[in-house]
């Protein structure tokens, strides 16, 4: 389809209904919002033409509450303030909700392949064998996060769910009565969320979405085969971090990730007793129903038992008996929604989503040295031992530390946690918990620390049921993880421990903080390469190595279009299993409906299949490889200076909503590791960095250094040959394409009054020149009239989004102006910025 008629679509579906829809805000009786829609588009048009025409914002508010009666006073303009944010709020949950349910007819004119498709090119290229073959061991792991973008309470999302289905079948009354309750119901967090709160957030959408959503796209693999004789329920798993990454937040603890596993299975327990049910209602037949009969009675007491739980062996055990009665007794009827459910038992077990388990090297660092010096080992730190005398000490010495000995309970806590660890296993089963992640991993140590605990846990140096994945963010630490692997490959313990898992060694490479750390184009750049070592190194050691990718929502943390990352790796990196973080509102965005995470899902396998099916490589020639490497260096050295800018810190610190976001009620973390007074680039969260630039609408973590290094390399007379490498090589034109996005989104003229401030109008003009130099060079070396020219549909999906938030981005503006004149309401001022992230965050999708 062209993309004139997906466009034309999406004008019909989503720009014509939004339109429709959002006219019945103006006189919605909301709390304290009466006729307040009809002051937006005024405020709309004022906030855009003055900011075209150089206005700051303070001048633009200013002028629009002189203009109009009634807001005369201060206090009548603060509540006028904070009443446009909860419109524009709700605004952006209206056009989600109209855009989601447009999904399925945009979908029908999209460009982009399904696995329908695929599979039908497969055999008409005579690839089928090879597909089916790949098909039966490959799979893709989705892992949920709780990084604090994504923050709808259950009440909200039923909301949202709701309004989709209406709008799907244009019921205006019910639509119209549907946003009142919206517009009445808090759209945010009264306190701050738990750990546990932010898992249920997110088991909700499990249970409503992806339970469903995962049977039916194994029903339709499965299908594809002929007779039916397909079996790999690990071609979709599901992951899930909420209640076990404790990486810098405190507040989970041992207790939280007991309670955050028996709400993952006791939930998995209602969606089978509501298959079951409906079972029932359909195989009627004596010697069958007594079968479900009793499987339901046992289910129905672990839904609500913690102590009560469920054998994977025993389900299938009795399903399998039901199924033998069925076939034998009564023609096969209905034996295929029987095998719908056996599937589903398959595909989930008893443990609904892998819970993992991360935290930080620092922490193990910590613990381990508390547990040596208390053992004798050492008097105060673990430099004292050489690096043999450690090595041994951690593979061989057999300890046993109480928990209850140490004082600090962060090292109480993680014994406490690896220790109950076999128990969650038993629980839930294995695959229900077996992976644990090591962030900030730089040398053998980070993967040596946890070993140990491990063992000085009660678990057997040779049957740790434990993944031990160390995770490389950092450029130091992907610089030396070659050598780091081959240091743990060549020690017998070690090695013995991975043959026991499988031969497998799962690696984590994480795209957040290795973007904060080396800038966009380096960091990527050496992801690629890294992977490409890794792969390398386990292949000499014959063992096969699993990518695990922290993709967050936006370029700038590692994300943008998923399918176009994957298809563009090359054949030197490992491809047995795609496996990625979703964060924030990605999850709701990209993986929030059935039929979104279908397609999505699919996008996933078929990037993975897509060598497979076309029996093409993606090749990186040693001269393209010299010219990306010299791209990646300039770039690095142009981001290097504005991080080593000594107004970097302070502009984000001072003209930002950095500090904000660790005053909302978005998520259960602090906003920065550590406690230090002064902050360093290095304590920051890559969610607030990245968010911090992206409600400036700067973007500056997606692009910056880009220009530079290509006017760079142009200047040097390399231009065709960019131009080449954008048309060739499908990882650089991938790149390229997100920095596009990135730059699509930003809006410098809303901040354009900074250019002249005495202390950050010089920084501030950094930013934009090289702004205005990326995209210069990214239009010429694609050969593009318009930044994302040949995606149509997302271009008037952001502008609709830009729109919709722009009163609500001056508004943020004009109060950190106002907090920066240490006026006397200060703190109400302060509200209004941090209230006003939450509409641009979901705004946004992906925060960039």
């Amino acid at each position: 389809m062209s993309q004139g008629q997906r466009l034309k679509e999406f004008q019909k579906s989503v720009r014509n209904k939004f339109n429709v829809y959002n006219s019945l805000f103006l006189n919605l009786p909301y709390t304290n919002m009466e006729h307040v829609g009809i002051f937006v588009p005024l405020l709309f048009r004022q906030c855009q033409h003055g900011l075209d025409s150089g206005k700051n914002p303070k001048e633009i508010l200013e002028s629009f509450f002189d203009s109009l009666p009634g807001f005369t006073t201060e206090k009548e303009r603060i509540d006028f303030m904070f009443r446009i944010i909860q419109y524009v709020e709700r605004q952006v949950v209206l056009y989600d909700s109209v855009e989601d349910a447009a999904f399925p007819k945009l979908h029908a004119h999209t460009e982009s392949l399904s696995i329908r498709d695929y599979f039908q090119l497969a055999r008409k290229n005579k690839r089928w064998d090879r597909v089916s073959k790949k098909l039966e061991s490959f799979s893709a792991r989705i892992v949920l996060t709780a990084h604090p973008t994504q923050f709808y309470t259950p009440a909200v999302l039923d909301i949202i769910s709701e309004l989709r289905s209406l709008i799907l079948e244009n019921k205006i009354d019910e639509i119209d009565v549907t946003l009142q309750q919206l517009g009445l119901t808090s759209l945010i967090n009264r306190r701050k969320p738990t750990p546990l709160d932010e898992a249920k957030n997110i088991i909700y959408i499990l249970r409503y979405v992806y339970y469903d959503a995962v049977g039916e796209l194994y029903d339709y693999i499965k299908g594809s085969f002929e007779k039916g004789n397909y079996h790999n329920p690990n071609i979709i798993k599901l992951g899930f971090w909420p209640g076990g990454d404790r990486d810098g937040n405190p507040f989970v603890t041992a207790a939280i990730t007991r309670d955050v596993a028996d709400e993952l299975r006791t939930t998995l327990m209602k969606c089978y007793y509501n298959d079951l049910k409906l079972l029932q209602r359909r195989i009627s037949f004596n010697g069958v129903q007594e079968l479900l009969q009793q499987l339901r009675n046992e289910v129905y007491v672990a839904m609500f038992d913690k102590k009560k739980t469920m054998d994977y062996n025993d389900i299938l055990q009795q399903l399998e008996a039901a199924r033998i009665v069925l076939k034998d007794n009564y023609h096969s009827l209905y034996l295929k929604e029987l095998d719908r459910f056996i599937d589903k038992v398959h595909l989930f077990k008893t443990h609904f989503a892998a819970l993992d388990i991360r935290q930080d090297h620092s922490i193990h660092l910590k613990t381990v040295t508390q547990i040596l010096i208390k053992a004798g080992f050492v008097k105060e730190s673990l430099e004292e031992l050489a690096d043999s005398e450690l090595t041994r000490i951690l593979i061989k010495e057999k300890l046993a530390p109480d928990p209850a000995a140490f004082e600090d309970p962060l090292v109480r806590d993680t014994l406490v946690n690896i220790a109950q660890l076999k128990e969650i296993q038993q629980i839930n089963g294995e695959d229900g918990c077996n992976r644990y992640i090591i962030s900030n991993s730089e040398d053998i140590y980070s993967v040596l620390f946890v070993y140990a605990l491990f063992r000085w846990s009660g678990w057997d140096s040779d049957n740790i049921t434990f993944d031990i994945i160390p995770l490389f963010e950092t450029m130091k630490g992907m610089d030396s993880s070659e050598a780091t692997m081959q240091s743990l490959f060549d020690l017998p313990e070690y090695r013995r421990h991975v043959s026991f898992r499988g031969e497998v060694q799962t690696i984590m490479l994480g795209f957040s903080d290795g973007t904060k750390d080396g800038g966009y184009l380096k960091a990527n750049w050496s992801i690629f390469k890294t992977k490409e070592q890794l792969s390398q190194v386990c292949r000499r050691n014959k063992i096969k190595a699993i990518f695990f990718d922290g993709r967050g929502g936006p370029p700038a943390r590692g994300g943008g279009k998923t399918h176009r990352f994957y298809a563009a790796q090359s054949k030197k990196i490992a491809n047995h299993e795609i496996q990625l973080t979703v964060q924030g509102q990605t999850i709701t965005s990209t993986f929030g409906t059935k039929e979104l995470f279908m397609h999505n899902s699919e996008q996933l396998l078929t990037a993975g299949l897509s060598n497979t099916i076309f029996g093409k490589e993606n090749i990186i020639t040693a001269q393209q490889r010299q010219l990306i490497e010299k791209l990646s260096k300039i770039s690095f050295e142009k981001y290097d200076a504005l991080k080593k800018h000594p107004m970097f810190i302070p502009y984000l610190e001072n003209r930002s909503t950095l500090k904000f976001y660790t005053k909302a009620n978005i998520g259960s973390r602090p906003g920065k590791r550590g406690n230090k007074e002064k902050l360093e680039l290095s304590d920051l969260r890559a969610i607030s960095f990245v968010g911090s630039w992206s409600q400036l609408k700067q973007n500056v973590p997606g692009y910056f250094g880009i220009g530079t290094a290509l006017k760079s390399l142009k200047d040097a007379g390399k231009l065709s040959d960019l131009k080449k490498l954008y048309r060739e090589v499908p990882f650089f034109k991938a790149l390229m394409l997100n920095s596009m996005m990135s730059l699509r989104k930003s809006y410098f003229e809303l901040t354009r009054y900074m250019k002249d401030d005495p202390k950050y109008g010089a920084f501030w003009n950094i930013l934009y020149e090289e702004y205005r130099l990326s995209k210069r060079m990214l239009l010429q070396i694609s050969g593009s009239q318009e930044l994302m020219e040949n995606e149509s549909v997302s271009r008037e999906s952001i502008k609709i989004r830009e729109n919709i938030v722009l009163p609500l981005l001056v508004i943020q503006q004009y109060a950190l102006q106002k907090i920066g004149e240490d006026i006397e309401n200060k703190e109400v001022y302060e509200k209004i910025v941090t209230r006003s992230l939450y509409g641009n965050i979901n705004a946004s999708r992906n925060s960039a």
